[in-house]
């Protein structure tokens, strides 16, 4: 990190919203749902690479890229053309009904890069909730099965099968009883916060799976009832936890010992955000499915379910929907996958380690600092009142996610602590140095009023 480096401040005399944002902001709150929770009284204007402008003139460095979603920046100039050139050929044909080019090439170009040496096939969804909800299908429909099994933490989607699987916060929850049956969770191996005892030169993921083999199998679902294990490969919503390396080979070798299909849920952690196509590959197994969404197309709308040619067994009519695979949002992906592989992808393995080595620093001279972990550009920073006690400080998190946001810049909270960052794969240097420097700032303020 580069020291001299200062944050360009926001306008002084321009309050938060100003006066048009909060007239949008009062215009949204009489037509919008009131279910959408909003983090910030910002109200967009236009966006550039890792900046974003309010509609009152004030700039921002986005960390946030849309919950992951904006991988290649905002509005890059690739990907605006490729949209530009298929929406004047046309906008949608329906997949299930039709065939076109530009969904093969796709599926063609995410087949190739599937973290699986069997061949693959795709189903194009428009969300991560769809994908996840078409591989619960797809798993019960190849096994005969009905079991699920997911994790403590875990965040799948907001319709009721991905629902079932959630196990992030109670609120996503409450109200909407009963959820799909035959679901069960177990703890996700967060060596930060273990909930089990590990033994000596025990590695805490084979605890876990171990937990699933010999007490979840006897006392609640045996194994020859479950069809899938769903699991993100870095826990996202969760607090961005990072398995330890003993997890995902026990947990292979438990699904191919019973029959079970190994779902990666790589909505979040996917193309490319980890420095590897698939945070999956940093841990040496491959899964059965995966289901990817967010940065797949740098902001359209799209998802896909990326499984074994052996397992997307399924027949005509099975399942489908109408507007999975649009031709601009297929047209945006190419695009993103291109620029990824072309550069982004090692830029962010680059610029993440670039940035956790700046946040160590920061750990030596901040106690509210108690964790840091992540891969690539996935990187979760634990806030806690006591270092040695590792106590979790929810409101010290949300205050500095609030005065971060006054200072210009723009993060988002995880777990019941966590600030993530998620920066687009093309963050610079120099943009990366100005939001380390207010963040820092920012945790210095909140410390001096302890």
């Amino acid at each position: 990190m580069t020291d001299a480096v200062a944050p360009k401040p926001l306008n002084p005399d321009t309050p938060i919203p100003g006066p048009k944002g909060e007239a949008i902001i009062e215009r949204d709150r009489r037509v919008l749902s009131p279910s959408l929770p909003r983090s910030y009284p910002l109200v967009i204007d236009h966006a550039q690479g890792a900046e974003v402008w309010d509609a009152d003139g004030c700039r921002y460095i986005d960390f946030m890229t849309g919950i992951a979603v904006t991988s290649t920046g905002h509005c890059h100039p690739e990907v605006v053309a490729a949209i530009k050139e298929q929406a004047e050929k046309f906008l949608h044909i329906c997949l299930a009904d039709f065939h076109y080019d530009i969904a093969v090439t796709l599926a063609e170009k995410l087949a190739a890069i599937a973290p699986f040496e069997e061949d693959a096939q795709v189903f194009f969804t428009n969300s991560g909730a769809e994908a996840v909800e078409s591989a619960i299908k797809l798993a019960r429909h190849h096994t005969g099965r009905q079991g699920l099994i997911s994790f403590h933490g875990a965040f799948h989607g907001r319709t009721m099968g991905a629902l079932s699987l959630t196990a992030s916060k109670y609120r996503q929850k409450e109200g909407f009883a009963p959820f799909v049956p035959g679901v069960t969770h177990v703890p996700y191996p967060d060596t930060y916060r273990p909930v089990f005892a590990v033994p000596d030169g025990k590695d805490y993921g084979e605890v876990i799976v171990d937990y699933i083999e010999h007490t979840v199998f006897k006392s609640f679902m045996p194994g020859n009832e479950v069809a899938a294990i769903f699991v993100e490969p870095i826990l996202g919503e969760g607090g961005y936890v990072v398995p330890p390396p003993g997890f995902f080979p026990a947990l292979r070798d438990l699904c191919d010992r019973y029959g079970i299909l190994l779902v990666a849920d790589e909505v979040q952690s996917g193309i490319g955000r980890t420095g590897k196509w698939w945070a999956i590959e940093h841990f040496g197994v491959e899964p059965d499915i995966v289901t990817s969404a967010k940065g797949i197309a740098s902001g359209m709308p799209l998802g896909a379910v990326i499984a074994r040619k052996s397992i997307m067994t399924w027949g005509p009519g099975a399942h489908g929907n109408t507007f999975g695979g649009n031709p601009v949002s297929c047209a945006a992906a190419l695009a993103t996958l291109r620029l990824i592989e072309n550069g982004y992808m090692q830029n962010a393995a680059e610029m993440g380690e670039y940035l956790l080595d700046a946040l160590r620093e920061m750990q030596t001279r901040h106690p509210l600092i108690g964790d840091l972990r992540g891969k690539g550009l996935m990187i979760g920073i634990e806030i806690v009142s006591d270092r040695e006690k590792r106590t979790p400080a929810h409101d010290l998190r949300d205050q500095i996610v609030d005065e971060a946001f006054h200072n210009g810049l723009l993060l988002l909270g995880a777990g019941e602590s966590v600030i993530r960052l998620m920066p687009p794969l093309m963050i610079t240097r120099e943009i990366a140095d100005e939001a380390l420097a207010i963040f820092d700032r920012v945790l210095t303020s909140v410390e001096s009023n302890l």
